[in-house]
């Protein structure tokens, strides 16, 4: 089946983890006083970089700025649809200033930006499928956003509730395979996003709380490969049952700070 998948060409914004450290604590993977390996974390991200490039992908840089150690994850930067970009209120006091630099690269890209009113972490909480915009809530992206972001972006909007801390994005618990697909770990949604999901995707692909935690669901699909953590064995080898073909890229670095692959890769569509 692997033969009939057709892979996307993607265009993805990253920022290279040069400041990257843990300084504070706001999700449960974060502890500052475990050590950063910052040439290590550098050299994992590189090799994302050398992955997405290996498979046709386009990758555009926003330069890192000292004193933002969580810039490296562009994910939360924005929801890009349609050129159309919805931008970023952070949660986090410590990772505000973000929004700016983020703001300036796409102005300057000929993209023009909307500011939510309300807290937003981008597709970090809102993600595209193709159809609609699965949207997150209960730890960081608030309900308002998404109303906010239908109005803005023009597109049905359906919000989920996460219930699990470790889970606290939605991009941590799901993401999407193809137009048609997902994967995801049932148990980091409240009983009636379940449903929903059961209902919008009956032939999804289920995660475990194990795939979850190795960041398994922090994945980045084109429709044929999916860039995923090593550690998800089961669910690389369940994504390969369903005819993608995995490629495995460690950033085990980052997820000290409770990122992964798809926290590091902004896609501009």
């Amino acid at each position: 089946m692997s033969d009939t998948r057709v892979p996307r060409r993607r265009r993805f914004l990253v920022c290279e983890p040069r400041h990257f450290a843990v300084r504070y604590s706001i999700n449960p993977w974060m502890h500052p006083d475990t050590p950063v390996d910052v040439d290590l974390a550098q050299e994992q991200w590189h090799g994302l970089i050398s992955a997405y490039r290996a498979h046709g992908h386009d990758v555009d840089s926003v330069e890192p700025v000292p004193g933002l150690p969580d810039m490296v994850f562009a994910a939360n930067s924005a929801v890009v649809v349609d050129g159309r970009v919805f931008g970023s209120l952070f949660h986090a006091p410590e990772r505000r200033p973000e929004s700016l630099h983020y703001e300036t690269w796409f102005t300057s890209a000929g993209y023009p930006v909307h500011r939510p009113r309300s807290v937003c972490e981008g597709e970090g909480d809102l993600v595209w499928t193709g159809r609609y915009i699965l949207a997150g809530t209960g730890f960081r992206t608030t309900r308002d956003a998404h109303r906010e972001a239908q109005e803005v972006l023009g597109h049905p909007v359906i919000g989920l509730t996460l219930v699990d801390p470790y889970f606290y994005h939605l991009d941590t618990a799901l993401f999407v395979l193809d137009d048609d697909n997902i994967a995801y770990y049932p148990q980091a949604f409240s009983p009636g996003s379940r449903e929903v999901l059961a209902r919008l995707y009956p032939d999804a692909v289920l995660a475990t709380r194990e795939d979850a935690l190795a960041f398994g669901l922090n994945s980045v699909s084109d429709g044929r490969h999916v860039f995923i953590a090593p550690r998800a064995e089961a669910l690389a080898a369940r994504v390969a049952e369903h005819g993608y073909v995995p490629v495995p890229v460690d950033l085990s670095e980052l997820h000290k700070a409770g990122g992964g692959i798809k926290c590091c890769t902004q896609e501009i569509r």
